[in-house]
């Protein structure tokens, strides 16, 4: 479906918004929760079997997918630069899981699931916007997501400004191709550079009709930012959360913009609804800001069929 028309889209969502919160209001509830998981937090299932990692997925509530690249039409730069990572993180599969895109498709509508979001890297962004486009309509998703910047993009303040303007160019040629791009963050840009917060600087510089955002709960907090207090001050910016929670507040030991500082956390990762973050006030707030797609992401998780399933029964029941 084609939202990238902002104007009427925006006008028509917060019509419907309006609606939805009206009508809970009356009856003294909400409609559950349409739930998601990225497909990075079980990849070695779904490179042993794609098809039953879908049908697991829907076993357990989950209702949405989102993908991970690179994908059989990402540049052949992001490609190799996975190759050189497969033996630190133990799995090759990415994309389609050597699938067909018509499999992946047809596995997807088997088990009544929905990928409204595709994680893909800066360059196929950039160069592979008509094959992403056209594979982004195959799937059914809306959104183009970058799950992160390349460290040569955010080294100063002014490599943040630059990436604003690059975001805006993304976003304008998603919207041309009927999608919407979005950001998704990790845990730097929260530390002031030269008296101002990167990541307030590429939200104030980017065209709020190109660029949306996807907040990862988990990685906002550990760069010491609040997530209700964002949701409050940027209501109609973000539409996707990662959901994941911390078993104790932890933040980063430097800026976060470094693997060692990321993978000094993933110890205190757990199940949402399992640690110490407000889930159900950042899920109220998101819900009162219209926010589109709430998605599980528990990188790489040990035990899929526990930790996945606690988070679905939290959620289902907010």
């Amino acid at each position: 479906m084609n939202r990238r028309d902002f104007v009427s889209y925006s006008v028509a969502a917060l019509a419907a918004d309006s609606a939805l919160a009206a009508g809970s209001a009356l009856a003294g509830t909400e409609p559950a929760l349409r739930i998601g998981l990225n497909l990075f937090s079980i990849p070695k299932m779904l490179e042993k079997d794609f098809r039953a990692g879908m049908a697991f997925i829907a076993g357990l509530g989950y209702s949405e997918v989102e993908t991970y690249g690179p994908y059989p039409f990402s540049t052949p730069e992001e490609i190799a630069e996975w190759q050189k990572i497969i033996p630190q993180v133990g799995f090759s599969g990415t994309g389609y899981f050597g699938l067909t895109q018509d499999q992946v498709v047809a596995s997807l509508k088997e088990n009544k699931l929905t990928a409204p979001s595709m994680h893909t890297g800066i360059l196929t962004l950039q160069q592979r916007m008509g094959p992403l486009a056209e594979a982004a309509h195959a799937l059914g998703a809306t959104y183009v997501t970058l799950p992160s910047m390349p460290a040569g993009m955010r080294r100063t303040l002014d490599d943040y400004k630059r990436a604003a303007d690059t975001f805006n160019a993304i976003g304008a040629e998603a919207r041309r191709h009927g999608l919407r791009f979005a950001y998704h963050n990790h845990g730097y840009g929260w530390h002031e550079q030269e008296g101002e917060i990167p990541l307030k600087v590429v939200l104030q510089r980017t065209d709020p009709k190109l660029v949306f955002l996807e907040m990862d709960l988990y990685w906002t907090t550990a760069g010491g930012a609040d997530p209700v207090q964002l949701l409050k001050d940027y209501p109609t910016r973000y539409k996707m959360l990662h959901l994941k929670d911390m078993k104790e507040k932890r933040h980063f030991s430097g800026d976060g913009g470094g693997p060692s500082q990321w993978l000094e956390l993933f110890p205190y990762m757990t199940t949402v609804g399992g640690g110490v973050l407000d889930i159900k006030g950042i899920v109220a707030q998101a819900r009162r800001n219209g926010v589109e797609h709430y998605i599980v992401e528990q990188d790489t998780v040990a035990d899929p069929q526990v930790a996945l399933q606690r988070s679905a029964d939290y959620l289902l029941k907010l």
